[in-house]
């Protein structure tokens, strides 16, 4: 008889059906450091949220703006046949003083080991931003004269860069003799302009974006302030075509800088041949954000690439897909991908989401961002197509530190294709012609990048 109860009251609760669902926040009796939050859900009733009545999207969603307090919040949300009582815990504020963090010049220098692949050598102490000289591999050298807000100050000829103390090692061996270069090499092949530099040891080196491309190799012997520079005219050498992909690495003691020659477009068909690498967002244990009806980042993601590699294919391009299926690379694997394949173009698919203290009622529509000038232009195009066809809110084109668009061997983009917490956003992006849509005005951005 007990075990006939337990299955009844199973089955009963499993019919359950309640009149509302809270997505964010994630749980109750949570904390939340910020001015405001906002609480994302759907609801088949009309909704309270203590007392004031909660917009509803006809989809069903909604995203309703609070103001947080000091302490305890208290929110009291019901429809005519539910009720939940949510509690949020704003931190109280502690005047404390903020710490002085001033240079701490060494006496003798400190050799250092770069024990963290791919770590940022950055222009100024802080630790995000638009502010990376070079990515280094793991046990390159480096010299520091200080240290400052948990960085070591690195010598460059005679200027500075900062590293993170946590991504280097003390090395018992002195780096601080300048490098000899003792020339180079130039190679020219159907794909690309190489330079390959003789140099006795490893040493920093940074390469920018301008008028032309610009390479510097810093602690070198016998140059103006033991730096060496070379200028690769972009303008003349491409015969005033756009950069599409550039790259700088060592080989042993030799620096390889490769910058990608014009690719030639048939008009009628400019994609035909181009190698182009589709990153969906997330996957996996990673779902990314969760919109109002709780559909997951990860999945409307991947329906969008696939449906891209689709049109694409039927374009003429060759298609390298970070991910087929529901798994999770790492940031730096799915750039991998791209370069492996040698990809001239890298997009990353994502739908956005706002931190506490932003209104999701507020922020819609499409936005690209890059990182490396030459792949501006690409995301100002796709970014004007896709709004223009999908009628999306324009966003913008912006600059930011995202890893799959630090990627400079392919034009690197990434793309928020509308507001997963945005109810009307949510509701486009839920629709699989909305999801067709973007696929293929992503694509027709392409084509006209490309065609000129």
């Amino acid at each position: 008889m007990k075990k006939f109860l337990l299955l009844l009251t199973a089955i009963l609760l499993g019919n359950i059906t309640f009149a509302f669902e809270i997505v964010y926040p994630k749980q109750n009796n949570t904390i939340i450091n910020a001015p405001s939050t906002f609480f994302i859900g759907s609801s088949k009733t009309p909704l309270k949220i203590n007392g004031n009545n909660v917009p509803i999207h006809p989809s069903g969603g909604f995203a309703y703006v609070v103001n947080l307090k000091q302490g305890k919040n208290t929110f009291i949300i019901e429809s005519e046949k539910e009720k939940q009582v949510f509690n949020i815990v704003k931190p109280q504020y502690k005047n404390t003083c903020t710490p002085s963090f001033e240079f701490i010049p060494y006496k003798n220098k400190k050799n250092l080991l770069v024990n963290i692949e791919n770590t940022p050598l950055r222009s100024t102490p802080v630790d995000g931003g638009i502010n990376r000289i070079a990515h280094l591999p793991e046990n390159f050298p480096l010299t520091s004269d200080g240290e400052k807000q948990g960085f070591y100050r690195i010598i460059l000829g005679e200027k500075i860069g900062w590293i993170s103390k946590n991504a280097v090692k003390i090395s018992s061996e002195d780096y601080t003799l300048p490098a000899e270069l003792k020339g180079y090499d130039y190679i020219d092949s159907d794909e690309y302009f190489t330079f390959v530099f003789h140099l006795n040891k490893q040493v920093p080196y940074e390469i920018t974006e301008g008028e032309g491309l610009q390479l510097k190799i810093y602690n070198v012997k016998d140059r103006p302030e033991n730096t060496y520079i070379m200028d690769f005219p972009v303008k003349d050498a491409l015969s005033g075509r756009k950069l599409i992909g550039y790259s700088g690495k060592y080989d042993g003691n030799n620096f390889i800088w490769q910058i990608r020659k014009p690719i030639i477009t048939n008009k009628q068909k400019p994609l035909k041949g181009i190698k182009i690498a589709i990153d969906a967002g997330h996957g996996g244990n990673e779902t990314g954000a969760v919109g109002c009806l709780r559909d997951k980042e990860k999945d409307i993601t991947l329906s969008v690439a696939k449906y891209l590699e689709t049109e694409l294919k039927k374009r003429g391009a060759e298609v390298i897909m970070s991910r087929k299926g529901d798994v999770n690379p790492n940031l730096y694997e799915r750039v991998k991908t791209a370069n492996d394949n040698n990809a001239v173009v890298l997009i990353s698919i994502h739908a956005n989401a706002l931190p506490d203290g932003c209104d999701p009622n507020k922020n819609s529509g499409t936005s690209v961002y890059y990182y490396y000038n030459q792949a501006k232009p690409l995301a100002e195009i796709i970014l004007q197509t896709m709004t223009s066809q999908l009628h999306t809110n324009n966003d913008k084109v912006r600059q930011a530190s995202f890893a799959v668009v630090r990627n400079t061997e392919a034009l690197s983009i990434l793309i928020e294709t509308a507001y997963l917490i945005n109810p009307s956003d949510n509701a486009k992006l839920i629709n699989d012609e909305f999801r067709k849509s973007c696929a293929k005005s992503i694509a027709d951005g392409l084509e006209k990048y490309f065609k000129n």
